[in-house]
């Protein structure tokens, strides 16, 4: 259960960080909170799973590569297999189960185009189950606010 301190943070922190000698101490006292602490809460948040990575997002495409959303069809008896086959991969960016035929979703960011279809056979390979793909067509900017 996260608290309005938590929510406070998400919703400052979503919208950018400070890129300093400190960046937790100044994002701290921008919260009203000390470093020590917003650090214990940001742990805590990941630990929980209330927040499932935090660090920079990057746009792939910009810096040369590429990016693709996935999804699989998996047996719900073999979803941990094949779930634990996919995160093991770096270019999974996050990975999500959905109550759908294809229920497991997840996005691959790769240094390279070439490098998407590399992954998806390397998933294939891994999991003997084919990888959808659904390549960006256009983009848009969905923002998260937690009301305090």
């Amino acid at each position: 259960m996260i608290d309005a301190a938590d929510r406070m943070i998400i919703n400052a922190l979503a919208g950018g960080f400070p890129v300093c000698e400190r960046p937790f101490a100044v994002a701290g006292a921008g919260l009203g909170l000390a470093e020590d602490e917003l650090i214990a809460r940001i742990d805590r948040l990941l630990a929980d799973g209330t927040l499932t990575r935090f660090g920079p997002l990057f746009d792939a495409e910009k810096l040369g590569g590429a990016f693709t959303l996935a999804a699989m069809a998996v047996p719900p008896a073999d979803f941990d297999r094949v779930a634990a086959a996919v995160n093991a991969l770096p270019e999974v960016a996050h990975n999500y189960a959905r109550d759908h035929v294809l229920n497991m979703w997840f996005v691959l960011a790769t240094e390279t185009p070439a490098g998407i279809a590399h992954a998806i056979a390397a998933i294939e390979r891994d999991t003997g189950l084919p990888v959808h793909s659904f390549p960006k067509e256009r983009e848009f900017f969905v923002e998260l606010r937690l009301p305090a």
